[in-house]
């Protein structure tokens, strides 16, 4: 658990604390993705949408979601928090890395907060010109990196 939360901790400073990142999300077999702004508060992703949109019914339904950004893939577990605003820490970050975003949308009726618990975490690296697979398994507190055979 010690290195589990260590190399966490280290991959966490590495990706910052926001990004745009690609999200997933299905629903009787239909997956659909599209560009988000995510901001990172300890250890979980958060995003603002309107709650209109088909990734929110998506999300409803099946909780399940991903995202993606270079070499990282992120599953986790997705649920509705309310409206932004109701969330400062949130929304003191959101505004700060977003402004446009928070100036434009933050503030609309329809507007929900969402949180993203990551479930799995894998990031391909280098090493001597060899690749590796980072893998951060949160269901059971493990880290691994995998020599991936070429």
């Amino acid at each position: 658990m010690e290195k589990f939360n260590s190399e966490l901790s280290d991959f966490y400073n590495e990706l910052g604390t926001y990004k745009t990142m690609v999200l997933s999300t299905s629903l009787d077999d239909k997956v659909t993705s599209r560009t988000m702004s995510i901001v990172l508060i300890n250890g979980i992703f958060y995003f603002q949408t309107d709650r209109n949109f088909e990734k929110c019914r998506q999300i409803e339904n099946n909780p399940n979601v991903s995202l993606c950004i270079d070499n990282i893939q992120i599953e986790g577990i997705c649920r509705e928090l309310g409206k932004p605003v109701d969330n400062s820490e949130f929304i003191k970050e959101y505004k700060n890395c977003f402004p446009g975003s928070y100036k434009m949308y933050s503030l609309l009726d329809s507007e929900v907060l969402y949180e993203i618990k990551p479930t799995l975490i894998k990031k391909w690296v280098y090493e001597n010109s060899h690749p590796h697979i980072e893998m951060f398994d949160f269901k059971n507190n493990e880290y691994k990196k995998i020599k991936y055979q070429v």
